[in-house]
């Protein structure tokens, strides 16, 4: 990137550089250890122009770490419709961004970020929908730009339907859904851009501009970025960073197992089990349920630290307790018993294991009994105790990714969900075990 800016400068070219999101993930331990601070120096690094938020920012630090992200940014913030809860707007953020690429010839530039309203609240935030604000917020723009740039982490459809409504947006450079557009894709005269996911390609927009009439004409293309050759000097100052960030999470201590946390993923075993009870409490909740691949490795009895917890539960996954009805709570249980189920491989919904793996519960009892076929199947269902009723509301604990995907449609669709946040399941699971007896 160094090198290519350089080479449009000796060509006397303007070259902008945008990110539209999720820049951080907290399954990597320098942006766990660092809180995404060390993110942002690297985008300091290679010079960006202007960046939004998505919700791996947006959703996945507590207030005050999102509220303090940014402090050492040289690039503004655009996100127009992220608030404080009292409607006002964060000292860090702008709505859009006038760059002037020459005298004659200004770009305008806009931020929106996805409406998790819920999760955006539970954290002391309120975000806007987006498309309510974003046509008056283009008209302004427009009257102080030749062209207007929209940094979306929106997704593919909201960024269709602007592009189909909103005629003051020119570009639409689109994240979230992690589309991927080689050659763009028009919609009446507003060009739609996607790189794709997990920074594979470098999405890149060739402006031609004719500044006396103020017209220009737009190419789009991707870079796979594996066909450059690494940055040593980066490499190297990663190894640092990631050394003192893995120290920092071995520092804090959270326990002393006298005993061994056994793991296995494809049936019950004590680890899984603790996590179930762990959410159970958590949440104050009637049943625990959560599936052991969510957890990558076992805890040998010894000094726990947040290192630890961390490698064997690096997901931005929250606890959630939602409500079900007996019978779909037993439609539940027997589909996460089906071997496809649980040889599930995935990744995405804060997933960053390998498989599934079997559920385990806390407060769930069942009989296997195996038929002629040599398939096992469930027997005498019972909820603490006592036999399941159909028609019964239970409180379930468990996780948001269950919300969030299409694994199992009577969790996603329930209509009454809690969630638990900031905290992720190593924070639960540190909680449980720094407290148990």
């Amino acid at each position: 990137m160094s090198e290519q800016r350089q080479k449009h400068q000796q060509r006397n070219e303007a070259m902008l550089l945008f990110d539209i999101g999720d820049f951080i993930d907290r399954f990597h331990p320098i942006t766990e250890a660092t809180k995404g601070k060390a993110n942002v120096d690297l985008l300091n690094a290679l010079q960006y122009d202007a960046v939004t938020i998505g919700n791996n920012e947006g959703i996945t630090l507590d207030y005050e770490d999102l509220n303090t992200l940014y402090e050492n940014a040289r690039f503004p913030v655009l996100v127009a419709n992220l608030f404080h809860k009292d409607g006002t707007r964060p000292s860090w953020v702008r709505p859009y961004s006038i760059i002037p690429i020459s005298d004659a010839f200004r770009i305008g530039v806009i931020g929106v970020t996805a409406y998790f309203a819920e999760s955006y609240e539970l954290l002391g935030w309120k975000v806007a929908p987006p498309l309510e604000m974003l046509e008056s917020i283009a008209a302004e723009v427009k009257k102080q730009a030749d062209l207007v740039i929209l940094l979306s982490h929106l997704g593919i459809h909201e960024d269709e339907k602007i592009a189909q409504t909103m005629l003051d947006i020119d570009i639409i450079l689109g994240g979230h859904t992690h589309h991927l557009f080689p050659e763009g894709k028009r919609i009446h005269d507003t060009l739609l851009c996607g790189a794709g996911k997990y920074g594979k390609y470098i999405g890149v927009v060739k402006l031609e501009i004719e500044e006396s009439d103020r017209t220009y004409e737009a190419l789009a293309t991707v870079v796979d970025a594996e066909s450059f050759p690494n940055s040593e000097r980066m490499q190297r100052t990663l190894s640092i960073w990631e050394q003192q960030s893995l120290a920092k999470l071995e520092a804090e201590q959270i326990v002393e197992l006298k005993e061994d946390l056994p793991l296995q993923w494809f049936s019950p075993s004590p680890f899984a089990k603790l996590l179930a009870s762990a959410l159970k409490e958590w949440c104050d909740a009637e049943i625990g349920m959560v599936n052991a691949g969510v957890l990558l490795e076992p805890l040998p009895k010894g000094i726990v630290t947040r290192k630890d917890l961390h490698r064997i539960c690096p997901h931005p996954i929250n606890p959630c307790k939602v409500q079900l009805r007996g019978a779909e709570l037993k439609e539940i249980i027997l589909q996460a018993n089906t071997d496809r189920m649980k040889y599930l491989q995935f990744k995405g919904f804060g997933f960053r294991g390998k498989v599934m793996g079997q559920m385990v519960y806390d407060g769930v009892e069942f009989e296997m009994e195996r038929e002629e076929d040599g398939a096992e199947y469930i027997r005498h269902m019972t909820i603490n105790g006592e036999p399941l009723n159909p028609e019964q509301l239970y409180e379930v604990a468990t996780i948001d990714m269950f919300t969030i995907g299409n694994f199992y449609p009577q969790i996603q669709h329930a209509p009454n969900k809690k969630y638990y946040m900031p905290e992720f399941l190593r924070d639960v699971l540190a909680w449980k075990l720094a407290n148990q007896k």
